[in-house]
């Protein structure tokens, strides 16, 4: 499922010319396919034991232009959100043709891009963006998204620590920090960058989610369960977090509450395997009655304490800083 906000930023303006209705008509005539609608890959994120496609809030959509321009963007905007994402690329591409210096038009058409599944128009699409206006947040963000995508962290790293420079309290960005850093076998930055994400943003349930699992990656499966068990207390029909609550409960001997959390991530997506499986694993096991009960929602309430108290400090180093890599 694609998460959009709406923003309120402008888009650059133009004057109504006979270039906007020639490209109003290149548009509409580009739209008129009928295109089956693609289908959307996500953006992977940590899993517990191999990588789980799902979206992540920040792909943002929307804004205004003039007269019939705004016409032709909107045309173009509608495919993408109706996830005609072939019929997107098309009419963005003779959209920045004729607007090259527009960035939101580059914007779109590398998201679209993205979506549709072409990783290298996209990373083009959102380098020009980046062209147009240096300093492009949610370009700098994306970019960092595909490049990782891509298996390219160091300069995703590049790219991300350029965002923070330009928005040093953004949760989203030491979110994506987190996630490169991870993929670059260093656990311990990761866990420090979420942690500054949630610092930032004590609802952000993905970082959550990523903490704890890093923790059971490292079989810390004790100290997973906080952040774990917020992130379910937050958002109770996701199946990946419930899923990996119930790892982290299994891994702790406490099989009847896996098998809650297992039933309720089935419930959340009832084709996912994963959970199927992990409930298969834990049916008929005994539990070691000498274990102290567990109060998840006390767990999670401290974990919420503790985030919203912490004295959490920005942690990009020099090494983050590096050239993006061609």
């Amino acid at each position: 499922m694609l998460h959009t906000r709406h923003i309120n930023q402008g888009f650059d303006r133009g004057r109504m010319s006979g270039l906007a209705l020639t490209t109003l008509v290149m548009i509409l005539a580009a739209g008129c396919g009928g295109e089956k609608k693609s289908q959307s890959g996500g953006e992977p994120v940590i899993a517990s034991t191999t990588p789980v496609a799902a979206t992540d809030p920040g792909r943002d959509v929307g804004g205004d232009v003039g007269s019939l321009e705004r016409v032709a963007f909107d045309y173009a905007e509608t495919a993408y959100k109706e996830k005609r994402y072939g019929e997107a690329v098309r009419m963005f591409t003779t959209y920045v043709d004729q607007r090259p210096d527009n960035r939101w038009g580059h914007y779109m058409l590398g998201l679209s891009a993205w979506k549709s599944g072409d990783l290298v128009s996209a990373e083009s699409a959102f380098v020009r963006t980046l062209e147009v206006d240096p300093r492009h947040l949610k370009s700098l963000l994306n970019l960092s998204r595909v490049l990782l995508e891509q298996g390219q962290p160091k300069a995703a790293r590049a790219r991300v620590t350029a965002a923070l420079s330009v928005d040093s309290t953004s949760g989203e960005a030491y979110r994506l920090l987190g996630r490169i850093r991870n993929a670059l076998n260093q656990p311990n930055e990761a866990m420090a960058a979420y942690r500054m994400a949630l610092s930032l943003d004590p609802t952000d349930t993905w970082s959550m989610n990523n903490l704890g699992l890093i923790l059971i990656q490292q079989q810390r499966y004790e100290e997973s369960l906080a952040p774990l068990a917020r992130a379910v207390q937050l958002d109770s029909g996701m199946a990946v977090f419930q899923n990996n609550l119930g790892i982290a409960l299994e891994h702790t001997g406490r099989f009847g509450l896996a098998t809650t959390a297992y039933h309720a991530a089935i419930a959340g997506d009832s084709g996912y395997t994963k959970a199927v499986l992990s409930l298969a694993r834990v049916d008929g096991r005994t539990e070691d009655t000498t274990l102290m009960p567990l109060d998840l929602a006390s767990l999670a309430a401290s974990f919420d304490g503790e985030i919203r108290t912490a004295k959490v400090s920005a942690t990009v180093t020099k090494k983050d800083t590096v050239p993006p890599e061609r």
